[in-house]
């Protein structure tokens, strides 16, 4: 058997290319216009490809922008699913072992974790998945539920899980699902509010110097996690 048979048609990989170019312009144009703001004419012009390969690939602008957030989903997933998946296995492991997780372990995790999150979401990469998730999160439709419930979800409750161990609290708590979301928005402030950081900080955008300067401060956060009753950490 030929190496052509082995791999994707040439066909099938044409069509999968176009899909690809699809779903990165509909992730820009559905961030910055909304599902509603949006035309099908738009959508294709901004993929280079022409009006029919909406109902072809997709069934319909509601299947297109469903198939967005699954492609969100998927390029985030690119960046964080290993660490989740090597956290989350750890975390596994205690609990059939029946042992508890430690302070120090979940202070490790937890700064591996947010700094993740300030490289990722610092990048240029990231400014029209910002858009499409701020729209989601001011109004949620089935893309946020598939969203949340895919990749937020697990994350948030991972967070609970870690803040809970460091805090020793229950992670089910309104205080530690509190504090898990008011670290987590000390971090995403980067990306939702990037040209007051730059104004503020007098900064002419983000390279290295300044990714290791915001990690650097995730990891200061992480540390100041119950080092004081009443501290707003």
């Amino acid at each position: 058997m030929t190496q052509e048979h082995d791999n994707q048609s040439p066909t099938s990989a044409r069509a999968e290319i176009a899909r690809q170019k699809m779903l990165s312009a509909a992730l820009d144009v559905f961030g910055r216009y909304g599902f509603d703001g949006a035309s099908t004419r738009q959508l294709t012009e901004a993929a280079g490809v022409n009006l029919q390969a909406i109902p072809y690939y997709f069934g319909s602008k509601e299947g297109l922008y469903i198939a967005t957030a699954e492609y969100l989903m998927m390029r985030i997933n690119t960046h964080v699913g290993d660490m989740r998946a090597r956290v989350g296995a750890h975390l596994l492991a205690l609990d059939a072992a029946g042992k508890p997780l430690g302070e120090a372990e979940a202070r490790h995790f937890l700064t591996e974790i947010l700094q993740t999150m300030v490289t990722l979401f610092v990048g240029k990469e990231s400014e029209s998945w910002a858009r499409f998730l701020i729209r989601e999160q001011m109004e949620p439709t089935e893309a946020f539920t598939r969203i949340y419930q895919g990749l937020m979800r697990p994350m948030i409750e991972m967070g609970r899980r870690l803040i809970g161990a460091i805090l020793h609290e229950d992670p089910a708590s309104e205080h530690v699902r509190l504090r898990t979301f008011t670290l987590l928005g000390s971090v995403l402030v980067f990306r939702v509010a990037h040209a007051a950081v730059l104004a503020q900080m007098e900064w002419d955008g983000v390279g290295p110097e300044q990714v290791e300067t915001m990690r650097g401060l995730a990891a200061e956060l992480v540390d100041a996690i119950g080092a004081s009753k009443g501290s707003a950490a």
